[in-house]
């Protein structure tokens, strides 16, 4: 069975929203994006690289595609991030996209679990997700997530979208490994606990 794997840019107190820039998500008039880039090293694009040796799909919500694609689309061959980006299958969750505008992309419509689950138990390696915060949290609430790789920023932020879903549903998780970063940004990676 593949492996769903959740990785985030997630602040001290849980926030994921708007890592990226200050116009990527403002819901909830959200005025902190781009709360990444003080605390940026490159150390942390190698982690996420090999994460991604073991990944041939993303699974996406409609607004993460939608940002991706529009970076990593119309980057050239040989572009090293544009490469492991563009290659894998993707799997974005929307009602309202009307077609793919990213490579390698398929839509899902309709029963969103069921079709989680049944990527899961098809041929292939890991299936990563990133931002997405509402797929995330239908995710966790129907115990599909096997790992997770949050690279905890050294700031809170009071409000905006968070990781984890306030549904009160208990989930144990394994600390893999923990890896500081110079920026004082630190990745941890979980696997669940048996």
């Amino acid at each position: 069975m593949r492996k769903l794997i959740v990785h985030e840019f997630v602040t001290l107190d849980g926030i994921l929203q708007a890592p990226g820039g200050p116009d990527e998500d403002r819901d909830g008039d959200f005025t902190h994006g781009g709360w990444t880039q003080p605390y940026w090293h490159d150390d942390i694009g190698a982690t996420f690289g090999a994460v991604m040796q073991d990944v041939d799909a993303f699974l996406l919500g409609r607004r993460t595609y939608v940002t991706h694609a529009q970076v990593f689309e119309p980057m050239p061959p040989g572009d090293v991030f544009g490469d492991m980006m563009n290659a894998p299958a993707k799997y974005v969750v929307s009602r309202t996209l009307d077609k793919p505008i990213w490579r390698n992309t398929t839509i899902l419509r309709d029963d969103v679990v069921g079709a989680v689950r049944a990527l899961k138990a098809g041929p292939g390696k890991a299936i990563l997700t990133d931002g997405s915060s509402q797929l995330v949290h239908t995710l966790f609430d129907n115990d599909l997530v096997d790992e997770l790789y949050l690279h905890v920023f050294p700031l809170t932020l009071g409000r905006g979208k968070r990781v984890f879903p306030s549904t009160g549903l208990p989930r144990r998780f394994a600390l893999a490994r923990a890896t500081s970063h110079p920026t004082g940004v630190v990745g941890l990676h979980y696997t669940r606990a048996a």
